[in-house]
């Protein structure tokens, strides 16, 4: 099955979980700003946790299928339709032959995910088929998708055809999901977000002004954000004296101050290593809610122990698991 690129959108790219065990080489790990919606999306048309799907950024794409597809549609929800039809975010969806989907443009967080069953067909380069636009590859021909571009999808698993199978009643029409993952799974977006802080390696190397502002004040996404960091404007820190560092290993979450005292956080596309000082790391739970940020959104920060981090993380990917097992449960049987 093809999958045609009537309208790219404003960005949109192949991704999948990222390049994991790279970053000794020098190798960007990559993948999706939003790991639960992409995993969550796979799930829903019965892929692996690791297949591509494609990320839009606050314009999302028109895709044409020529053949019957099993789609969901997972992240910030725009108002998507299947042939002028609207459906459902967090649902699987079947799409008839020639069937045109088409994600709108602003809602509530900014990058929304398609899943197709099958998952999206690009080579893999380094472990993954993520694109890096900076160092032009992975994706499609590394870089962002184009008007009349053509995607090949790769092979449905066995549960993807159950899904589908069960969905398309009626091989003609739309078929929509009555199942989907419960709310508590699904980050809750916000553009106002909360988002909890691991103390970082010098956070007791700021002053005891702007450690406390750190915490009270509410900081706004820049418009030069991009998938590689996010930059916090409307607060300035500061150190209690300049410091001379060696680079160091940076994660997806570091929150690093430059001398500049305007805070950036890394995200999925961030360098391997970094020599500004490491203030904070965002929580694992909450990578989501940073990521569907946009320039103007504001987000405010509060402190979390690593315990308690732990725990949430590890407690959301036991959702994660149970909803797995729910669907694969649900369709070793038959139903729909």
């Amino acid at each position: 099955m093809n999958i045609r690129v009537l309208s790219s959108g404003l960005l949109t790219t192949v991704q999948d979980l990222g390049r994991m065990g790279m970053q000794r080489s020098g190798i960007p790990v990559c993948g999706a700003m939003d790991r639960s919606a992409l995993l969550i999306g796979n799930l829903l048309v019965g892929n692996a946790d690791d297949a591509a799907c494609l990320e839009a950024t606050l314009i999302g794409p028109a895709l044409q299928f020529d053949e019957p597809a099993l789609i969901a549609i997972a992240g910030a929800d725009f108002g998507a339709t299947v042939n002028d039809q609207p459906i459902p975010a967090w649902h699987a969806v079947y799409v008839p032959r020639g069937g045109t989907l088409r994600v709108g443009a602003h809602g509530a967080g900014c990058r929304p995910y398609v899943a197709v069953a099958g998952g999206i067909d690009v080579p893999s380069v380094f472990g993954s088929r993520s694109t890096y636009i900076r160092a032009a590859f992975g994706g499609l021909d590394g870089r962002a998708l184009r008007t009349g571009d053509v995607l090949a999808r790769g092979t449905p698993s066995d549960r993807s055809r159950a899904i589908q199978h069960a969905l398309a009643s009626d091989p003609d029409c739309i078929g929509v999901a009555r199942w989907t993952v419960g709310p508590p799974v699904r980050p809750r977006y916000s553009a106002d977000a909360i988002v909890r802080l691991l103390d970082g390696a010098q956070l007791a190397e700021l002053t005891d002004e702007s450690r406390q502002r750190l915490f009270d004040a509410s900081f706004r996404v820049s418009a030069s954000s991009d998938r590689m960091g996010y930059r916090l404007g409307g607060v300035e820190l500061a150190l209690r004296r300049p410091l001379e560092m060696l680079s160091e290993g940076v994660a997806f979450g570091t929150m690093q101050l430059p001398p500049g005292g305007v805070p950036i956080v890394l995200m999925a596309d961030r360098q391997t290593t970094g020599g500004y000082p490491r203030i904070a790391e965002v929580a694992a739970i909450d990578l989501p809610l940073i990521a569907q940020l946009k320039p103007g959104d504001r987000v405010r920060f509060r402190p979390i122990s690593l315990a308690d981090a732990q725990r949430l993380y590890l407690a959301h990917e036991d959702d994660l698991a149970q909803a797995r097992a729910s669907i694969a449960l649900r369709f070793s049987r038959g139903r729909s």
